[in-house]
């Protein structure tokens, strides 16, 4: 038989691990499913976790209630999993009464939850949604490390000495448990610098629960904070736990802090005092160990004068500040940031490898990014699905068309900025050894000082470790 007549290997399915200690579900589950995984079973979390490290499955359908009924053992198998493998999707199984421990397990990690009785072609829909996003997250990562640790800090990229001293700075504030205050503009990632202190942390492995204060109607977020208790006000059939509870143990993230109402600025600044609350309606006092990370795109000392932000809670939340620096303030960035998008996009779209035309690179530099990295990421998301060449052009991002007079970069500018990016790539490589880099630029090295000095650049900057703060 001829090579082209071969038989082709089939595609290895994806592997599914089904945790239940019901038999009926089991067989059920596995019969199912088995057409479109390589099918796996336990009855106890001791069998799961022996399949987990021999097998790696990519996804696991979880019912907590395992070992005597006993949903603390289902907890603890999720943070092992998720400890072991954190792109192992996990979707729980659970009883239609069982809410609340449902969304405690979200909250801790868990990719989604399907009640009892199942159903069979739902299930299969959903699997399908979290499987896919496995794979994303796991592509994503793998694009993140090549990019090496000097030019990233877990999801954040950066090259800039701008960013590698947030990077620095955020090192230093995860070791310590103490609250956290992020500022910045809309789209500079606080949500992503809250995600990596986490990361961090001695609290890695226990929640991180997000709340954004601006996004909840004034009246419901007490309640969503601090939980309520059956009948506390018109809807509240049943008691439920706030965010802060969910927590228990890990972090809570509160954004946009600066609009939280002055009356629960007082009862956050009593829980961060005291570390206990009382929910809406209620009058146990509960006990919380949880870490608090707020963030804010307002200037909280201008709301403070104006009388609109409690100089005490500043004081509580900012521990520690971490000021996000805007896109247009780290300019060397740009264009890194820019292929980071496209290979992910053309990688979640299907496309080759795409790059940018002389003129685009021109304009995104040249463009204030009032979105900051958050426009940048739609510009060349929407760019690496809509466009028709694998070199993605101003138009394709939306950024103009054909240049003007003015638009045109005038070409002393053009060699400095070419200059720049190439030594800065050369100190990248060569970790700020500026003898390494003349040797790789093929100039001298007093050649190479001159430069430095004409460009501005910094060759301590680019040595590992040694990005200094300057407060």
């Amino acid at each position: 038989m001829s090579p082209s007549e071969a038989p082709q290997q089939p595609t290895a399915l994806p592997k599914l691990l089904i945790v239940d200690d019901e038999p009926e579900i089991l067989s059920q589950l596995g019969l199912a499913l088995r057409r479109d995984y390589e099918v796996f079973t336990a009855d106890s979390s001791a069998a799961a976790w022996k399949i987990i490290q021999s097998r790696s499955p990519d996804l696991i359908t979880l019912d907590l209630a395992l070992d005597n009924a006993d949903p603390e053992s289902g907890f603890s198998l999720l943070e092992k999993c998720l400890k072991h493998d954190p792109y192992m999707k996990i979707v729980l199984i659970t009883a239609n009464d069982d809410e609340h421990n449902a969304l405690r397990a979200v909250a801790q990690g868990a990719a989604d939850f399907f009640a009892k009785p199942v159903d069979i072609d739902e299930l299969k829909v959903l699997l399908r949604r979290v499987l896919s996003l496995g794979r994303l997250e796991r592509r994503n990562a793998e694009h993140l490390r090549r990019l090496g640790d000097e030019q990233r800090l877990g999801a954040l990229v950066g090259q800039s000495a701008e960013m590698r001293t947030i990077f620095r700075k955020i090192e230093k504030a995860a070791s310590a448990d103490v609250a956290i205050l992020i500022l910045g503009e809309s789209g500079t990632g606080k949500e992503l610098v809250a995600k990596e202190i986490h990361r961090l942390s001695s609290r890695a492995t226990k929640p991180l629960v997000s709340i954004n204060c601006g996004a909840i109607p004034a009246n419901l977020v007490e309640s969503e904070l601090f939980g309520h208790e059956k009948g506390a006000f018109t809807g509240a059939h049943t008691a439920r736990p706030g965010r802060l509870e969910m927590a228990q143990g890990g972090i809570v993230f509160l954004d946009e802090i600066g609009e939280l109402p002055l009356s629960l600025q007082v009862t956050l600044l009593r829980f961060l005092q005291e570390h206990e609350i009382e929910r809406v309606g209620g009058r146990e006092t509960i006990e919380l160990d949880v870490r608090v990370i707020a963030a804010s795109g307002r200037d909280l000392k201008a709301e403070i004068a104006q009388g609109r932000f409690r100089q005490d809670l500043y004081y509580r939340l900012a521990v520690v500040d971490l000021r996000l620096p805007p896109l247009r303030e780290r300019r060397d960035d740009i264009l890194l940031l820019a292929q980071y998008f496209m290979d992910r996009y053309s990688n979640q779209f299907g496309r080759g490898r795409l790059s940018l035309t002389a003129r685009a690179k021109h304009a995104i530099r040249k463009y204030p990014w009032p979105g900051n990295v958050r426009e940048l990421e739609h510009r060349i998301q929407k760019a690496a699905l809509m466009g028709g060449s694998s070199k993605l052009d101003t138009p394709d991002l939306e950024l103009g068309s054909e240049p003007s007079g003015s638009d045109i970069t005038p070409l002393r500018e053009a060699r400095q900025e070419t200059d720049r990016q190439t030594i800065q790539e050369a100190l990248q490589v060569s970790r700020g050894n500026i003898s390494r880099a003349a040797k790789m630029l093929g100039i001298s090295r007093p050649s190479l000082h001159t430069l430095l000095t004409k460009l501005e650049i910094n060759a301590h900057d680019f040595k590992t470790g040694m990005a200094r703060e300057k407060e």
